[in-house]
């Protein structure tokens, strides 16, 4: 762990990246956070660190009176679940082509929605998520965008995906990745305009105009709490919908099996009320997982590569925190230009996916080598299980 103090910081940056590249930008973006005077006791910084829109991805930022709606962002909740099965290699079909497929149909992914909301669906939606979004709507009617229910149960784009792995005992595990979709998006963007528009008010300057900010015991902290509490449990909810309904596919095409009593359902662009060094503050995570002493996080790879669910060792210093992947270490534009399509291809040998020009931007060349990342953490992490994707949904 590295530590960086630079005139103007109100704290320091602990930084775990022995061995993995942190670029100048994020770096001066670290600092730029780190002289915020609500920072409390230090800025952690995980191996997976890169530049990001609003804060640096792969930052863990506890705040005493306030919150930066940027450094949670407009991915509001992202984050994964994995559930291990009693299938094994010798139990799926030599192609997987159909059975990736078949998971298509059911689970949307880009911008596609349910034609016909599944009852599932609907019953989530009416009995945990619907009187929320309607008490929200009834103040801030401008965040009212396409019906929530449609978009909930579906993945999305980006870097968002769905795979089967294997571990090493060659368990089939299902994993996938999504956050709070379009009504988190329209949350996160409306609440970090109106703490910019909060600063111009109130005549303050920011080193950033990203680090905007409500302070604690204010209308707008407090109905921006109520708002992102809210997008991140249905984050929650989405990844557990998308999760039974492939886990229905799976039993309709291939042998019976069972599964582990419980999936692990973790956010890691969020933000929460925790106890840390006997205080009680506000932490966000963007780009990180909470690792307290025996909690559960999945690191996922890049497609095609390895990703591992790690036990928490509850280190102080991380604010009981992880990396949540591997860090990219080139922007999407970047990967466009210099990962031809041969390239993505020989680096998904092996693995059922796309293998198209439109996802060169998560071929795996455009990520850093997440042994690094793991390597850089070892004081955090305890890594239970290695998976192999070989079968990987993109929208």
């Amino acid at each position: 762990m590295q530590v960086i103090y630079e005139p103007g910081q109100t704290v320091p940056i602990k930084a775990w990246i022995d061995g993995v590249e942190l670029e100048d930008q994020a770096r001066q973006q670290l600092i730029n956070t780190a002289k915020m005077p609500f920072i409390f006791k230090h800025l952690a910084v995980l191996p997976d660190v890169h530049f990001g829109l609003g804060a640096t991805v792969g930052s863990v930022i506890a705040t005493k009176g306030a919150i930066i709606p940027a450094a949670v962002g407009v991915d509001v909740g992202c984050g994964m679940v994995a559930q291990r099965t009693s299938l094994t290699a010798n139990d799926l079909p030599d192609s997987l082509a159909q059975l990736r497929s078949d998971i298509e149909r059911t689970v949307p992914v880009g911008f596609s929605v349910h034609k016909i909301t599944p009852n599932s669906v609907a019953s989530t939606w009416n009995t945990n998520l619907a009187q929320g979004y309607h008490n929200i709507l009834k103040k801030y009617p401008k965040l009212e965008t396409k019906p929530p229910e449609e978009q909930l149960g579906t993945m999305g784009g980006g870097n968002h995906f769905l795979e089967l792995c294997l571990d090493e005992d060659g368990k089939v595990w299902l994993m996938l990745h999504s956050g709070s979709r379009g009504v988190g998006n329209r949350i996160g963007q409306m609440f970090i305009e109106m703490a910019r528009n909060d600063m111009k008010k109130h005549f303050i300057n920011l080193p950033d105009k990203d680090l905007a900010y409500f302070p604690e015991n204010t209308e707008h902290f407090d109905d921006y709490m109520i708002a992102v509490g809210w997008a991140q449990e249905y984050a929650m909810f989405n990844r557990q919908l998308m999760l039974e309904r492939t886990l229905k596919v799976l039993r309709e095409k291939l042998p019976t099996f069972t599964i582990d009593k419980e999936a692990t359902n973790c956010h890691h662009n969020y933000v929460a009320l925790e106890n840390h060094f006997g205080s009680n503050v506000y932490v966000t995570r963007k780009g990180a997982v909470r690792a307290r002493e025996n909690d559960f996080a999945i690191i996922p790879g890049s497609m095609g590569t390895r990703s591992y669910i790690a036990r928490g060792k509850g280190n102080p210093e991380s604010f009981n925190s992880c990396s949540h992947g591997a860090g990219r270490r080139m922007s999407r534009n970047k990967a466009k230009e210099n990962i031809t399509l041969e390239d993505h291809i020989k680096a998904t040998e092996g693995v059922e996916c796309r293998k198209d020009a439109g996802v060169l931007d998560e071929s795996p060349a455009a990520y850093k080598n997440l042994d690094a990342v793991i390597a850089a953490e070892t004081d955090l992490i305890e890594v239970v299980h290695t998976l192999k994707a070989i079968l990987c949904v993109k929208g």
